[in-house]
C-alpha cells in the first residue's frame, strides 16, 4: 500500500470521525433525526456522537427571549378602554414540541404566544375596573398571567419566565371623564378631612374654654380665700394692737384721717362738735 493510499485513508477516517461527532454548547437545545425522524432530544451541553448521513442534528436557542407586543387595546368591566404595553420573557422547555408545534421557529413561536397572552389580558383586564386596574398592584396581576400561561406555553414547548405589564393607559376620550371622576373623588375626601378637622377643632376649643373657665374660678376661689384670710389677720393684728392702748390707736388713727381728709382742697361740711375733732378740743 502506497503512503498516497495511506494519507487518503486516514483523511477518510478524520472525516468521518468529524462528521460522527456534534457539539452542543450552553445555551442551546439539539435534536437528532435519522431519516427525518426525532430519535432524541434531550441533550446536555458537551460532545455527542451521531451517524454520519442517516443522522442529522438541528440546533436551538434555549436563552430567554423577550416578546415585546405592540401596545393593545383591552376592555375593562366597566366596558372602557385601556391601552396596555407589555412583554414577555420565554424560553423553550420541551425542544421536541417546540420543534413540532412551530417547526422551531421563533417568530412563529411569538406569534402564537402573543395570542395566548393577549387572551389572557382580555380575560383578567374584563374582570376589573379602571380604578381597581389602576390601584391594583401590578404583581398580582402578573401572577395570574403567569399562572395561567404556563400550561397553554407548554403546549408550545415554552417555558414561561415573566410577564410584566409596563404602562396601563387610558384612551384621550376616556382619560378626562376618568380624571373628572377622581378629582371629584379627592375633593370628596378632602371636604370629609376638613369637616373632621373642624369638628376636632371645636372640641379642642371648647374643652380650652372649659379648662380656662375652670382655672380662672379656682384662681378666683383661691384669691377670696387669701384675701379673707388676709383681712381677718390684718383684723386680728389691729384689735390686738386697740387692746394694747386704745387711746394711741385711736390718736393714731385720727391722726391718719386728718391726713387723708384735710389738705389745702379739702372741704368738710360737719358740726362744731363732731367726734371728728375731738382731739382738737382735747386739753390733754
Amino acid at each position: 500500500m502506497s503512503n498516497n493510499q495511506v494519507i487518503m485513508g486516514m483523511a477518510s477516517l478524520a472525516l468521518v470521525g468529524m462528521m460522527s461527532l456534534f457539539t452542543v454548547n450552553e445555551g442551546e437545545k439539539a435534536i437528532k433525526f435519522q431519516l427525518g425522524e426525532i430519535v432524541k432530544d434531550d441533550y446536555t451541553p458537551g460532545l455527542h456522537v451521531k451517524l454520519p448521513i442517516i443522522n442529522n442534528v438541528r440546533h436551538f436557542d434555549a436563552r430567554i427571549q423577550t416578546m415585546d407586543s405592540k401596545p393593545e387595546r383591552f376592555l375593562t368591566a366597566e366596558k372602557k378602554n385601556v391601552i396596555v404595553d407589555s412583554f414577555v420573557k420565554w424560553r423553550i422547555g420541551n425542544v421536541k414540541t417546540f420543534y413540532t408545534v412551530v417547526a422551531g421557529d421563533i417568530d412563529q413561536a411569538n406569534l402564537r404566544l402573543d395570542q395566548i397572552i393577549k387572551d389572557l389580558f382580555r380575560g383578567e383586564f374584563g374582570k376589573r375596573n379602571i380604578k381597581q386596574l389602576v390601584s391594583t398592584d401590578r404583581s398580582e396581576i402578573r401572577e395570574l398571567l403567569i399562572k395561567n400561561s404556563k400550561d397553554l406555553a407548554a403546549a408550545l414547548g415554552m417555558e414561561i419566565v415573566d410577564v410584566q405589564v409596563m404602562r396601563i393607559d387610558l384612551p384621550e376620550e376616556v382619560s378626562t371623564s376618568v380624571f373628572r371622576r377622581m378629582e371629584a373623588e379627592r375633593e370628596r375626601v378632602a371636604r370629609e378631612f376638613r369637616s373632621e378637622g373642624a369638628e376636632a377643632a371645636e372640641r379642642i376649643r371648647a374643652d380650652a374654654d372649659r379648662q380656662r373657665v375652670v382655672t380662672l374660678a379656682n384662681a378666683y376661689r383661691d384669691a377670696e380665700k387669701l384675701r379673707g384670710e388676709g383681712d381677718a389677720t390684718a383684723a386680728e393684728i389691729y384689735a390686738k394692737a386697740y387692746n394694747q392702748d386704745s387711746d394711741f390707736f385711736g390718736f393714731y388713727r385720727s391722726l391718719n384721717a386728718y391726713k387723708k381728709t384735710l389738705t389745702t382742697s379739702s372741704t368738710l361740711v360737719l358740726e362744731p362738735n363732731s367726734d371728728f375733732f375731738q382731739y382738737f378740743k382735747s386739753k390733754k
